[in-house]
């Protein structure tokens, strides 16, 4: 009995304990230790500056992911499979599997930051803390970026449901219809122009929204807006798919003037132009040399042409996404994903045949492998972009790791066959140390014959797996808004004004004047954006909205094979490039069955929206052909 008694007074107190401290204030309102409530973030400056920097992060690693979305078109492959390449570039994307879509394109991520930047929005349009700056230039940035995130989620789908406030438990209704595509353009101009304003005259920075990068996204929305995907008569008139589609205005414009449309584009692209402090190298009146074309093409692929490397001052990033030494980010490592296995690295991106064949030789005259001097010396004499973005069998590169240099001590690319010499003297053949028979990690050696070289620190200790690269990702370019702002020009037919910018673009990189017209010029200045934005997630947009993907996306991947046959009398035991020794063969090969079998589609010009976000939203209609 008195054990009884014991617990049961035990009980008492502890109860009693419990209900005291339940009654204490301070207890009840401890604050979670890794939280910050709404209310303290939207009255402290720093902390809603820290809010607005979070959402930054939809940027993601930029276009520096693993696999790069060149992938995802006639620049490149990717070596190594299941990872949702081929069911796009086979066509066989559809609502359940859609293939490889990153972060920074997806439906569900887009929207989660959209609704962050709404929740900035409504906090920062009348503000809590006394910094009046500071919150102009934080709204500023948010409708930038709302602008941003909707622009990616427009041109991989088409017209989106256009949130522009933060859902709260309880609301009646979570569901949402599709907004025309023209209601989207509209939105993210207003939230550029918006953006322009409130960023008007704030300091510059690489990593953050400007004025000038409001108006870049302002250009590039308008131009694909005037494009013939997003005219709707033209676009269904080329295909059938389109025309068949029943809800028409989630696509493009059904009325209005496309005229009015281009006009539009222009001026937006020549507001950006204008800012003359961005023009890298643009004043020329006449082609540089070959060799300081290609260093001017290196330095802006490095991230140059920017004030904090660039002598003269000139800026071409109007937004980058930028990595540091404080993170160790995917995007730090582009080279060890895309580099020669011979230098330990992985090949992932590889370019292809299809995309080399379409630098041009420097006398601006088209390459040909029915020209017999362009057959038997493909490298030679090409516009000075190629050898600053592509790796080539030959190339002179950086010095091999130890284990590898005693089989290379002359650090060139090697991604064909060649025969030596043995010690007594007879002749064989072997691989090449960048190839998948090479004796150093032949699982990561490229199909193509290529590797990248944009996008790559030529630092030397920068050269294998286990280094970091600190190469900023191009968001937004000044470069980008000239070649928007030529396109404009081509479709107004302001030939004139249009060569004169374009003709800026190849003096800076040592290529001649074109001096085309009309449809010739528009050719023209499509190979010119295709090699000049090579690698920038450009192309895939390009080809849709210019509706060449059937014969662009559509063709077989081609490679390259190259074999060094020893002339006679000629002998060696350690390989090198040398024309002196060797007589070359190039020939150009599609690519193996069974790899990559690319096919283009119609409803490949959209991507579907998942079947999982359908399911949610009874409101939502399907993409055409899906």
């Amino acid at each position: 009995m008195k054990l009884k008694r014991k617990i049961y007074q035990t009980l008492v107190l502890l109860l009693t304990t419990l209900c005291l401290s339940a009654c204490n204030d301070d207890f009840v309102n401890t604050q979670p230790l890794g939280e910050v409530s709404e209310e303290v973030t939207w009255s402290d400056g720093a902390l809603a500056e820290a809010f607005v920097l979070e959402v930054y992060n939809g940027l993601g690693q930029g276009g520096f992911t693993e696999e790069m979305q060149s992938s995802l078109t006639d620049e490149s492959m990717f070596t190594h499979p299941g990872r949702g390449i081929n069911t796009i570039m086979e066509s066989r994307s559809n609502p359940a599997d859609q293939g490889l879509i990153h972060a920074t394109y997806s439906w569900s991520e887009l929207y989660k930051r959209i609704r962050a930047t709404n929740i900035a929005i409504k906090n920062l349009t009348e503000p809590k803390f006394d910094d009046a700056a500071k919150a102009s230039r934080l709204l500023g940035e948010v409708h930038f970026l709302r602008g941003y995130y909707y622009q990616q989620l427009l041109r991989y789908y088409g017209g989106v449901p256009l949130i522009d406030e933060a859902y709260e438990l309880g609301a009646a209704d979570y569901t949402a219809a599709r907004n025309t595509y023209e209601e989207c353009v509209n939105f993210i101009v207003a939230d550029c122009d918006r953006a322009a304003e409130l960023l008007a005259g704030s300091a510059e920075s690489n990593g953050r929204a400007t004025d000038v990068a409001a108006m870049a996204l302002k250009a590039r929305v308008l131009l694909y807006a005037a494009s013939d995907l997003h005219d709707i008569p033209t676009a269904s008139a080329k295909s059938p798919t389109i025309a068949g589609y029943s809800n028409l205005e989630y696509l493009g414009y059904t009325t209005g003037s496309r005229t009015e449309r281009w006009q539009r584009a222009k001026e937006a692209a020549f507001a950006v132009v204008n800012q003359a402090r961005y023009a890298y190298k643009l004043d020329l009146t006449a082609p540089v040399s070959s060799e300081e074309g290609t260093e001017n093409y290196k330095i802006l692929s490095l991230g140059g042409g920017s004030k904090a490397v660039s002598s003269d001052g000139a800026q071409e990033l109007l937004l980058g996404r930028f990595f540091m030494n404080l993170k160790d980010e995917a995007g730090n490592y582009v080279g060890r994903n895309n580099g020669p296995n011979g230098y330990h690295n992985w090949a992932g991106n590889t370019p292809i045949q299809n995309l080399v064949d379409d630098y041009e030789m420097i006398d601006g005259s088209v390459f040909s492998w029915d020209n017999p001097a362009h057959r038997a010396a493909p490298y030679q004499n090409r516009d000075p972009r190629f050898y600053a973005t592509i790796l080539y069998d030959g190339a002179d590169w950086k010095p091999r790791t130890s284990d590898v240099a005693g089989r290379d001590p002359n650090n060139q690319i090697q991604t064909g066959q060649y025969q030596i010499t043995s010690a007594s003297g007879a002749v064989t053949t072997q691989y090449g140390l960048d190839t998948r028979n090479s004796p150093i990690e032949d699982w990561n050696g490229s199909y193509t014959g290529y590797y990248f070289r944009k996008f790559t620190d030529p630092d030397p200790a920068v050269v294998d797996q286990n280094t970091r690269q600190y190469i900023p990702w191009p968001v937004l370019k000044y470069t980008e808004a000239v070649l928007n702002y030529v396109e404009a020009c081509i479709e107004l037919g302001e030939d004139g004004e249009a060569r004169n910018w374009l003709n800026r673009i190849r003096f800076r990189v040592g290529m001649p004047a074109v001096t085309e017209s009309g449809d010739a010029l528009r050719q023209r200045y499509r190979n010119e954006r295709r090699v000049e934005l090579a690698f920038e997630e450009h192309r895939f947009f390009d080809t849709r909205r210019w509706m060449i993907a059937p014969t662009t996306l559509g063709q077989k991947i081609e490679t390259i094979r190259v074999f060094g046959a020893l002339k006679e009398g000629r002998q060696v035991r350690v390989y090198k490039y040398d024309p002196e020794s060797y007589t070359y063969t190039y020939t150009p090969t599609e690519l193996a069955p069974g790899i990559e079998n690319r096919q283009w589609l119609d409803k490949m010009y959209f991507i579907s929206i998942h079947r999982d976000e359908m399911n949610r939203n009874d409101k939502l209609v399907q993409n055409p052909g899906y």
